[in-house]
């Protein structure tokens, strides 16, 4: 090659890696900082408006009033046991429900006789408002803990059956077609086609069904709890206190986006099969 083209070549080959640092943001603020900007744009606008007079903030206290009842609710100690409670009740909910549904799930989903089987009753039973096992659940389990985990498991399992469910049945057929032409076993299919193919829309599944565990627990902590924050939620009501209510509503969202980033963050590495363009999106 000669001088002129090495030349010429040269920039543009200097230049390819700084515009893929430029795509991928190499010297700008992290990305995920951007999630703060609205929350914390929309609290000061309403903490502005409350102190220059433009609204009262009666029912709508402004952060200010916010972050002084959760200051005192640390100090007491009151928040740290509320919020034990609520992730105790969440996480065996959680277990317990998205097992059964990754089970049943993928027994649904793999066999046309359990589908026949299963599915038109789990569909009957998933139409059932959430509040309308609470009677029932308190007869049989009692007022304590059990009956409020079991509603927890219920709100769980069905996001998680459908998805695993859906998920097997949308697998391509020439993905198994492909398996077949490579004589792989049913295990060595399932291994290497199989699942890697129903991961994504399954981890999906467990986000879903995570979130609806939070809010299923505070309906489970409305049966008699004298702990969580679903009890502070109905203490606050109770008392005429809406600082605490927005403090105990703050802590469930803090609370369920650290429950779904770490389920996200354990169920990356079983995702990095795919070849997907979210990272060059």
């Amino acid at each position: 090659m000669s001088d002129a083209a090495l030349a010429a070549s040269g920039p543009r080959g200097a230049a390819a890696p700084e515009r893929d640092g430029a795509r991928r943001g190499l010297g700008a603020p992290p990305l995920w900082l951007l999630g703060f900007v609205l929350p914390v744009a929309v609290a000061l606008l309403w903490e502005a408006a409350v102190r220059l007079g433009v609204a009262q903030g009666r029912l709508v206290p402004p952060p200010s009033r916010v972050g002084a009842t959760l200051g005192a609710l640390w100090t007491s100690g009151d928040l740290q046991v509320h919020a034990a409670a609520t992730l105790w009740r969440v996480a065996v909910g959680f277990g317990l429900g998205a097992a059964a549904g990754l089970a049943l799930g993928a027994l649904s989903g793999a066999s046309r006789l359990s589908r026949a089987l299963l599915d038109p009753t789990l569909q009957a039973l998933r139409s059932i408002p959430s509040i309308a096992w609470v009677p029932l659940f308190i007869l049989w389990l009692g007022i304590f803990e059990a009956s409020k985990v079991a509603l927890i498991a219920v709100g769980v399992f069905f996001p998680v059956y459908l998805g695993v469910a859906g998920a097997i049945l949308s697998v391509d057929r020439k993905l198994v077609e492909v398996g077949r032409a490579f004589r792989l076993s049913a295990l060595a299919t399932l291994r290497r086609i199989l699942v890697p193919a129903i991961l994504p829309e399954t981890v999906t599944a467990l986000r879903s069904g995570l979130g609806l565990g939070f809010m299923f627990v505070v309906a489970a902590e409305f049966m008699g709890a004298s702990e969580g924050l679903g009890y502070l939620l109905v203490d606050g009501q109770q008392m005429g206190k809406p600082d605490a209510i927005l403090a105990a509503i703050l802590c469930f969202a803090v609370l369920g986006k650290a429950c779904d980033a770490l389920l996200v963050a354990a169920t990356r590495p079983l995702l990095r099969c795919q070849d997907v363009a979210r990272d060059r999106l």
